[in-house]
């Protein structure tokens, strides 16, 4: 049986460098591909969580007030601008403030042909305490799944339960998500005119009435 003649060293070089370059080029893919991936997932999102923006036209939105009836966007389009303010949790300090704020506002709002209506991820019996709580004199509807907020692109994070005395009896407050503090107003033909995704509580009535003054 003939002697197996080892392979030159120059051949095992080749060898050794040929496989070592591709090993480079698969882990060279692996990281292209994970970067397409990224990229496309990135895209992905930003478009399903882009939202509505100034200039984008809502036409329809549907949800549980605080009285458990269904309230409907279409019923006031065409005849009123729609002022819709998220906000984080009924009877929490800022929210609190905000809310009386336009319940203080309510004639000036109505003059300039507005209806107002406050968005949260509490549930309806949160929502209904915290009406007769403080009087609330305008709609304040459940997000409880945070399927508006997503629509409008409002930033959430997780919901929680407060406890609060309404009556002189204690109460659980629960929410299904925690929205962030955003503002947008809708003329009557159904466009956004206006939007703030850094509202400060105490300043939100008095910019949106400034903005409903030139519309």
């Amino acid at each position: 049986m003939p002697d197996k003649k080892a392979l030159p060293q120059s051949s095992l070089t080749t060898i050794r460098s040929f496989a070592i370059h591709n090993q480079e080029q698969l882990r060279l893919m692996k990281i292209i591909r994970s970067i397409l991936a990224t990229g496309i997932l990135t895209i992905c999102s930003t478009a399903a969580f882009a939202g509505l923006n100034v200039g984008s036209t809502v036409n329809s939105l549907v949800a549980n007030d605080d009285e458990g009836n269904l309230w409907n966007l279409e019923d006031h389009l065409g005849k009123k601008n729609i002022v819709v303010y998220f906000y984080p949790a009924a009877m929490t300090g800022g929210c609190t403030k905000q809310a009386c704020a336009y319940r203080d506002q309510s004639a000036a709002l109505n003059d300039l042909d507005a209806v107002v209506v406050g968005v949260s991820g509490d549930s309806v019996n949160s929502l209904s305490l915290f009406k007769e709580a403080h009087g609330l004199n305008f709609t304040l509807i459940s997000d409880i799944d945070g399927s508006i907020a997503e629509k409008f692109g409002v930033a959430t994070r997780d919901g929680g339960s407060i406890e609060r005395e309404v009556n002189g009896a204690t109460h659980t407050l629960s929410r299904g998500i925690t929205t962030g503090r955003w503002t947008f107003v809708i003329n009557k033909a159904g466009e956004v005119v206006y939007k703030d995704d850094a509202v400060k509580a105490t300043e939100d009535t008095s910019n949106v009435i400034s903005l409903l003054k030139k519309i």
